[in-house]
């Protein structure tokens, strides 16, 4: 081979591989959408159209006001989601200890070390957030809080995939659900948990897990906490029948999620610790990775902190057809809280 020829090769291999590396960095820097949605941090958030909530924060956030400051939490001026951050209504009570992982300890390499052998050994999974941290050799006076949480479940029986159709002005969107097609015995997957009319209802989806998808449509309240009380009233009011039947249909968009988010409002602003030491949020970072299909579901959430120092109408047809604005949530069957909440209006954001 003469020296032209491996010149003009060696050219070609260099352009593949500049290809290549840029082709992973677009497929990484893209994994998570650019998104409006509004992400709260807590169930009493105030909530607006495409609002979307994890627990995962909260734990970490609780870690940090019980264990480290060892009291509420308190800028100056006080922020009103540090308000509801500070009452510690979710915790990991909700949660099965098997779905979650979560640590305190110095940002030093050992730690970053610990966290992506724990969670690989328990989840099979690797962080989307560590690297966007920074670590070092030995520990000093700064805090490190972290938190993983992995679900995934399944419907015994597949949902019947349903032709695309509208959901409020936009076009071509698939669905999943029950038609005149589907199996009976898909209908025990559904339960009613109260239905007025067909913009007005909420329904329960269970998997073969105990994990249960809460599906509500109608006018949601001002936080998700006041949404769900609500379901929960509506559900002890319902005289009607609570059974999937023979006539009724089912509508809900395949749903697919990614996001992550700093939260700046959090950050450099300092606190308070029992002992008279003052401290701030050098960085706070959320992630949520989250499907719904007619097979079943999963969500992935992750939350770093680094913390440094300072020295009744029933009809004969029912239609539950998610064709509009709903509201969505995740919960363990035993538990009394969700872990997870969506408002989804903007259908595009989500699928």
């Amino acid at each position: 081979m003469n020296n032209k020829i491996k010149t003009i090769l060696t050219g070609i291999i260099a352009i593949l591989l500049l290809v290549a590396i840029t082709y992973k960095e677009k497929i990484v820097k893209n994994e998570y959408q650019n998104t409006d949605l509004n992400i709260v941090l807590s169930l009493e958030d105030e909530i607006n159209k495409n609002s979307v909530w994890c627990g995962t924060f909260n734990l970490i956030w609780n870690d940090l006001k019980k264990d480290l400051v060892k009291q509420d939490i308190v800028f100056s001026p006080q922020l009103e989601m540090v308000k509801h951050l500070n009452k510690g209504t979710f915790t990991e009570k909700e949660l099965k200890e098997k779905d979650y992982y979560k640590v305190i300890g110095k940002p030093t390499f050992a730690l970053k070390k610990q966290i992506e052998e724990e969670i690989q050994r328990k989840f099979k999974e690797k962080s989307d957030i560590l690297e966007d941290f920074e670590w070092q050799e030995e520990g000093n006076e700064d805090y490190f809080l972290y938190a993983m949480l992995k679900k995934e479940f399944h419907f015994k029986k597949k949902f019947t995939q349903l032709e695309n159709s509208t959901f409020k002005n936009y076009q071509n969107i698939a669905y999943f659900g029950i038609d005149s097609t589907t199996e009976e015995e898909v209908y025990n997957q559904v339960k009613v948990l109260y239905y007025k009319d067909k913009n007005n209802f909420a329904i329960t989806l269970k998997t073969e897990e105990q994990e249960e998808i809460i599906l509500m449509r109608g006018e949601a309240k001002k936080t998700f906490l006041k949404t769900y009380e609500e379901i929960k009233k509506e559900q002890e009011n319902y005289e009607g029948s609570k059974i999937f039947k023979k006539g009724d249909s089912l509508k809900v968009p395949y749903l697919n999620l990614r996001f992550k988010k700093e939260f700046e409002e959090l950050e450099h602003k300092y606190f308070t610790f029992t002992n008279g030491e003052k401290y701030y949020i050098e960085k706070a970072i959320q992630t949520i990775k989250f499907e719904l299909n007619e097979k079943g579901g999963k969500i992935k959430s992750e939350a770093g902190m680094h913390n440094k120092n300072f020295s009744a109408i029933e009809t004969t047809q029912r239609e539950f057809h998610l064709e509009d604005t709903f509201t969505l949530f995740l919960k363990e069957k035993e538990a009394s809280l969700p872990y997870f909440g969506a408002y989804i209006e903007d259908i595009t954001q989500f699928n």
